[in-house]
């Protein structure tokens, strides 16, 4: 077994996955050099320093500190400073090295080939691999405005609180549009928080914000009909995705695979009245990305397949559509910790993880 799919198989062990396939192989030959390969063998999850990565291989630690930092350089793998001392870990396909590699900018040709790549390995492969069985590693969260009862939103459905509860924010590139460019939605709409955010602007890849241009983000993806996701957990929000139902492997998930636990919805679900709406199509032909919406005589929303993110409701000329609570809305891990067993565990996975996180 060549390093390339020792690799594979480690980062396979997260929740996300890494399915063998062609693709990915090249992918990962494009992105890791066989030098930088070697080191990241001998990685995991868990951030540890160059000393303690090279102690599990036969490379030298001047070597191994070289190949570290330029991994980190090309946004393949993670690094931060702790007490001044810089510590490196694995990052998993999503979110991680799908998005952070097509974050750094390289030369038109390899950027364009590495975005054909992802998008056919999401394609064949990925989707299927991040849709839950049953729990889903990502969840809407809807539009505040949307919500009819403001008094009953949750903390982490509130997307403002996220946002002005967090202490660094960053916006970079959908990964998903500029692997597949089926529109013409912007681009530059991606929110992180924390460690990784500081990660890609330090590196140059992404462009700190404050709460108030983090809003305004928010606000521009909604205006442009793209739906707000992020980790499925109730205590921290890493990364808010904002994207569309033709490009994002998330969505895809329900659009294409048509299976229920690609994404989490929200805790809320669109109702129409009738006696408002015009049957003018908006919501159904225009907002709703995931075709949960008929028009007849009056728009009537399919609540099956409702993922309550709230466009159908901003779109609405005649203001018909409000998002009320769900009778059974969905359970949120806690934390993003029981989140991770929660999913290794139905995956079958969690022994792997475990030992990938020490």
């Amino acid at each position: 077994m060549d390093n390339y799919e020792k690799f594979r198989q480690i980062i396979d062990s997260h929740i996300a996955g890494a399915p063998k396939s062609k693709h990915f192989d090249e992918i990962l030959e494009m992105l890791f050099s066989k030098e930088e390969i070697a080191v990241a063998i001998h990685m995991n999850f868990k951030s540890k320093s160059a000393e303690s990565i090279a102690t599990g291989s036969s490379i030298p630690l001047n070597e191994v500190e070289k190949r570290l930092d330029s991994m980190a350089d090309k946004a393949i793998i993670l690094s931060r400073k702790k007490d001044g001392k810089k510590l490196y870990s694995l990052l998993p396909t999503v979110p991680g090295i799908f998005e952070f590699s097509l974050a750094k900018k390289k030369e038109p040709p390899m950027q364009q080939k590495l975005a054909g790549l992802w998008d056919r390995y999401n394609e064949d492969e990925m989707i299927e691999s991040l849709c839950g069985k049953p729990t889903p590693q990502m969840r809407v969260i809807p539009i505040e405005k949307a919500i009819s009862n403001r008094n009953r939103i949750l903390p982490y459905e509130e997307v403002s609180k996220i946002i002005n509860n967090s202490k660094y924010l960053a916006v970079f590139d959908c990964a998903c549009r500029t692997s597949a460019g089926n529109c013409e939605a912007p681009i530059n709409v991606c929110l992180l928080f924390g460690t990784a955010a500081k990660f890609l602007v330090d590196n140059g890849d992404a462009t700190e914000l404050s709460h108030k241009d983090a809003m305004n983000v928010l606000d521009r993806t909604e205006k442009a009909g793209l739906v707000h996701t992020s980790n499925n957990a109730a205590d921290k929000t890493n990364i808010i995705c904002n994207c569309c139902s033709c490009c994002c492997h998330t969505l895809r998930g329900i659009t294409e695979l048509h299976n229920p636990n690609a994404v989490a919805t929200s805790s809320y679900e669109a109702m129409v009245n009738h006696d408002d709406c015009d049957a003018c199509g908006i919501c159904s032909n225009e907002r709703c990305p995931v075709n949960a919406i008929d028009i007849e005589e009056t728009a009537f929303v399919k609540s099956d397949n409702c993922i309550g993110c709230g466009l159908c409701v901003t779109g609405c000329p005649s203001e018909a559509i409000q998002l009320i609570k769900r009778k059974e809305p969905p359970e949120t891990p806690k934390t993003i910790q029981d989140m991770a067993f929660k999913i290794a565990s139905e995956k079958g996975k969690l022994d792997k993880l475990m030992k990938l996180m020490t």
